[in-house]
């Protein structure tokens, strides 16, 4: 058995803190910008409106940032529809959706990579390796459509187990879009949730979180059947 496949405890104690480190960084970030919410999404929104005909490209790359330190996605996407209406709104959300998955994949990737192998082992991260290369896309997209996860965190996970960058862009884009258009709608119409836009954005996210609650639960017993064999 090779020194990969069981490191030693010293070599495997360095790889556990650093593991460790990153979660409390994240748990840091929650805190901060879900939580306590340290910034102020108004001022931020009335900065860019102040771009002129560049907010759209200043929104998306400003909503990216926030949102790779975990300011919650669908407080931005409303912010979009706000500024720019439900059209253009949901462009600029899905382009902030897919900036953030590819920013917070890669700091995953760059923090969590290596010491997520190690701790596998050589022969159990090359069989997850060989998983994600043909199920990762399609992982991607699922865990959009599952309720109640934050998006930035799944995807410092995903970059952490070796998702290719553009199976997370692909996969953010496809995955994000129904709730891209529900939340940047209801920004848009948040002076009359009455309006026929508000209930067609209710109507996709109970439609969407429907979808996402069955494909985890069929997930995760697919899961189980796998385990037991």
């Amino acid at each position: 058995m090779t020194d990969t496949e069981n490191p030693e405890p010293e070599s495997q104690r360095r790889h556990v803190v650093r593991l460790l480190v990153l979660v409390a960084f994240l748990g840091a970030l929650f805190y901060l910008f879900t939580v306590a919410r340290v910034v102020d999404v108004e001022t931020v929104r009335s900065a860019v409106a102040a771009a002129g005909p560049a907010a759209p490209l200043a929104y998306i790359v400003v909503s990216a940032l926030l949102g790779a330190i975990l300011v919650p996605g669908p407080i931005l996407a409303a912010g979009s529809g706000v500024l720019f209406g439900p059209v253009i709104g949901v462009f600029v959300t899905l382009g902030a959706t897919v900036g953030t998955a590819v920013i917070a994949s890669l700091i995953g990737r760059r923090a969590g990579r290596d010491s997520a192998r190690a701790l596998l082992g050589a022969d159990r991260a090359d069989r997850i390796d060989a998983r994600i290369e043909r199920y990762g896309l399609w992982a991607v997209v699922g865990q959009r459509f599952i309720p109640g996860i934050s998006d930035a965190l799944a995807s410092y996970t995903f970059g952490a187990f070796g998702v290719p960058l553009w199976q997370m862009a692909v996969g953010a884009f496809i995955g994000s879009a129904p709730r891209a258009f529900v939340y940047t709608a209801l920004g848009a119409s948040i002076n009359d949730l009455n309006s026929p836009l508000g209930y067609a954005a209710l109507a996709v996210w109970i439609v969407t979180a429907v979808i996402g609650a069955f494909a985890a639960h069929r997930g995760f017993r697919h899961w189980r059947a796998r385990a037991r064999d």
